[in-house]
Parts: C-alpha cells; structure tokens; sequence
C-alpha cells in the first residue's frame, strides 16, 4: 500500500512539474516574441533617426547659404 501511494504522489508530483515546464515554455516564447519586435523597432527608429539627422545637417547648411545672401543684400 505504501508503495501505491508513494507512486501515485510521485506522478502527480510529475504532472505539475510538466504543467509548470509547459507555461515557463510559453513564457519564454512569448519573451522570445517580445524581444525580436523590439530588436525590429530599434533598426527601424535608427533608419528614421539616421533620415532626419541628415535632414538637419541640410537645413543648416541651407540656413548658412540664405544668411550669407541676406548679407549681401
């Protein structure tokens, strides 16, 4: 009898050790998930950031050129 017992408490003990493997599993995918879509938003808001860096060294640069003929003038 105490055999009996001590197997079916060992296999519930199992069952919940795989109940809890499955949901560190989904977290972990769900981890995983968030972080390639943040990995994905970083390359893109650098391509964006790298785009308006650009722009504002144009803009300066325009700014120099309409201040020197605004002198001139």
């Amino acid at each position: 009898m105490v055999v009996g017992e001590v197997v079916d408490l060992s296999g519930s003990i199992l069952l919940e050790l795989g109940k809890i493997g499955l949901w560190l599993q989904t977290l972990g995918v769900i981890i995983l998930f968030w972080l390639i879509v943040q990995i994905i938003t970083l390359i893109m808001n650098r391509k964006k950031r790298k785009a308006i860096y650009s722009m504002k060294e144009d803009l300066v640069r325009i700014e120099k050129k309409l201040d020197k003929l605004c002198r001139k003038k």
